[in-house]
């Protein structure tokens, strides 16, 4: 998550040996974002992030691997990080 005076931006690394059967960076996007907020209270992390990050800090929440169809194959979310 980025940190900027009016909002979070969630922010997707994307690595460059990412699986063929990814075309469309902003589906991939939305896909990731889904699949992190599914296993996370967003409520929470967005609090702890408010009360802890600062202004133009970027907070990474983890990591998650995932198959073209969206299949989580494996997910790491740092210590602190609010799960659900």
């Amino acid at each position: 998550m980025h940190v900027t005076d009016d909002e979070f931006q969630f922010v997707v690394h994307v690595p460059s040996d990412i699986d063929s059967g990814w075309t469309d960076p902003e589906a991939f996007q939305r896909v990731v974002e889904r699949a992190v907020w599914e296993r996370l209270d967003r409520s929470a992390t967005l609090r702890e992030l408010g009360a802890t990050a600062e202004v133009g800090e970027t907070v990474t929440l983890g990591r998650i691997t995932l198959t073209p169809d969206g299949t989580v194959v494996d997910a790491e979310f740092r210590a602190g990080a609010a799960e659900s």
